[in-house]
């Protein structure tokens, strides 16, 4: 392959650079991000220090300054125009689709190529302290970027800031000059993994998951310990050997298929502390759409893993589609969330999958407790069964999963429209949970398409950066949004507001409002019990990042990054023809009160 001498160079190069290890100082400073800050994030409504807000990804903040009886008010503070918007490989430009971190006064936030920028704002707007640059190889890693050239932010730890590249690397930044003190290769591009998502960091390790099960990997989640820049733990997703739910890639070729079997790690997880779990999503199973190529449920694709923090090992599993031929995958955010059920204390684990479904499980055990549609039209299923929690056409006997044949896509079936279409009824945006109302609000894509197969030949496997998916989709008809609510103490929808287009960003939620942006770039606030809008305005350039709130010098601001990226201008544009006259961007927008 031409250009692997090239990568390989590169990782000798960051080999040399992770060789003098950067040690912390014994005392940690009044700034140091510990892990004592990060377990009690929500103590600090002012900060934003870690992706999800909190370890519970629940995107809640306390902040009230701005409520639904002033929030009409709210304004353009400042903005700060980012960098990053260049094209690589078969991408046109990058995208936004990061969480901005906020600690004291400063923001660190990434553009789509991985740079990242401190920015100080405590004279009331944005003032760029420095930028790092990882010199990001733009086609290289771009060739074989699925669904856009992303960066979904960055980790605070210690007195540095801990952030990811599209080509693989794991990169540590020192928080006052911008430096980088050190980084590693965690992911290999030549064979065809890249990571987007933002690193969790626990206890002293940050945590990678990867992308590509689109181009035949075998999909994973690792550990890196920061303080000897050694990886600690690497636990693949697709079982294979003696491994527990190896058996669930069968025929002759069960292995063969295991290996390059996908179940990416994409989006950043949840960890409980209490029990040193982390909690993660596992993507769809290659190749996407033929499968009857690997016969079998497909473990553990499409689940939730709950994984021992110190050891990667997997405490338990919950599969939504086994044998998925949807390109239905799980990877979505784990949401923790304490809650009383009909008198019953209840832990539970909430994910919002793509197969159109909202799931509440036991995270103690991974039993399922309830499950709704919380898209307006499902076809590929007649529903969930109520003890299980798998779709109720499910026949573990059977090694390819028909559900409702004459939707699913197959050898015979080769062209079929499937409800929700394969973007799912919610794809990578995050979810926000109310504490105080007990709702959990879902950023919904409406929508319905066409999938044709194309079986693959297993007497050619795919070779390395190459697609991998038995055929693709098509968009025929219209794609909408909405934001639904779910009352978790009865996993019934409460409320649904409808958008007109579909929700590519994700929730933020305070006491009495939930914000969010659409890709035509308006920016919106809801009454959080109603849903009615109380506010908009409209920033010119598209959604796909979610919102965030942070208070400074006594002030509550919402910020945003705005410059649609992502996989819809390439693939999905013709089921939202307005949005085809949207141009690249890349911007924050701060908002914030007189």
């Amino acid at each position: 392959m031409k250009s692997k001498p090239k990568f390989a160079a590169r990782a000798l190069l960051l080999a040399g650079v992770c060789a003098a290890p950067f040690l912390f100082a014994s005392a940690s400073r009044a700034g140091d991000v510990t892990e004592q800050r990060l377990e009690n994030a929500a103590s600090e409504p002012a900060n934003w220090i870690t992706h999800h807000h909190t370890f519970s990804a629940q995107r809640f903040s306390t902040l009230d300054q701005i409520n639904k009886g002033n929030v009409k008010d709210l304004h353009v503070a400042w903005t700060f125009a980012l960098g990053g918007i260049e094209g690589g490989g078969i991408w046109s430009h990058g995208g936004l689709e990061g969480t901005p971190l906020v600690e004291d006064g400063y923001m660190y936030v990434t553009d789509g190529w991985g740079s990242l920028y401190k920015i100080d704002m405590r004279g009331g707007s944005g003032k760029l302290v420095w930028k790092m640059d990882p010199k990001t190889d733009h086609d290289w890693a771009g060739a074989i970027a699925c669904c856009g050239v992303d960066n979904r932010g960055a980790a605070l730890w210690g007195n540095t800031v801990v952030t990811h590249t599209l080509d693989g690397r794991l990169v540590v930044t020192d928080k006052d000059t911008g430096k980088v003190l050190w980084q590693r290769q965690v992911a290999d591009p030549d064979k065809g993994e890249v990571v987007t998502g933002a690193p969790l960091v626990v206890k002293g390790l940050a945590i990678t998951g990867v992308a590509g099960a689109e181009y035949g990997i075998r999909g994973w989640i690792a550990a890196t310990d920061l303080s000897t820049h050694k990886e600690v733990w690497r636990t693949h997703t697709i079982p294979v050997g003696n491994e527990p739910g190896a058996d669930s890639w069968k025929g002759p070729d069960g292995h063969k298929a295991a290996m390059i079997g996908g179940g990416s790690t994409w989006v950043t997880g949840s960890f409980d502390p209490a029990t040193d779990t982390l909690y993660w999503g596992v993507g769809n199973p290659g190749p996407d759409w033929d499968s009857e190529y690997r016969p079998g449920d497909n473990l553990y694709t499409d689940s939730t893993l709950a994984l021992d923090l110190k050891t990667g090992k997997i405490k338990w599993h919950f599969q939504h589609t086994p044998n998925d031929a949807f390109d239905y995958d799980s990877v979505a955010e784990n949401v923790l969330v304490d809650v009383d059920i009909q008198g019953k204390p209840y832990k539970l684990d909430l994910e919002a999958d793509r197969n159109g479904f909202g799931y509440a499980v036991d995270r103690t055990n991974g039993r399922f407790v309830w499950g709704l549609p919380f898209v307006k039209k499902v076809t590929w299923t007649k529903g969930l069964d109520a003890e299980t929690g798998k779709p109720v056409e499910y026949d573990p006997s059977k090694p390819v999963q028909k559900y409702n044949a004459a939707v699913t896509p197959s050898r015979t079936n080769t062209e079929t429209m499937i409800c929700p279409g394969n973007m799912g009824g919610k794809n990578w945006p995050p979810t926000t949970y109310n504490p105080n109302l007990h709702t959990w609000y879902i950023p919904v894509i409406e929508s319905c398409n066409k999938i044709t197969v194309k079986p693959e030949d297993p007497n050619k496997p795919p070779k390395a950066r190459d697609f991998f998916t038995g055929g693709g989709p098509s968009q025929p008809v219209r794609i909408t949004g909405s934001v639904t609510a779910v009352d978790v103490t009865t996993g019934k929808e409460t409320g649904k507001h409808e958008t007109p287009f579909p929700l590519l960003g994700g929730l933020l939620s305070t006491p009495d409002l939930v914000f969010f942006g659409q890709p035509d770039g308006r920016m919106s606030a809801l009454d959080g019990k109603t849903l009615d809008e109380l506010w908009h305005f409209n920033t010119g350039g598209g959604d796909s990042a979610p919102p965030m709130t942070f208070e400074v010098n006594g002030k509550q601001y919402v910020a945003v990054l705005i410059g649609m990226g992502g996989a819809w201008d390439k693939w999905f544009i013709d089921s939202t023809p307005e949005l085809k006259s949207m141009q690249p961007s890349s911007m924050l927008y701060v908002f914030g009160m007189n």
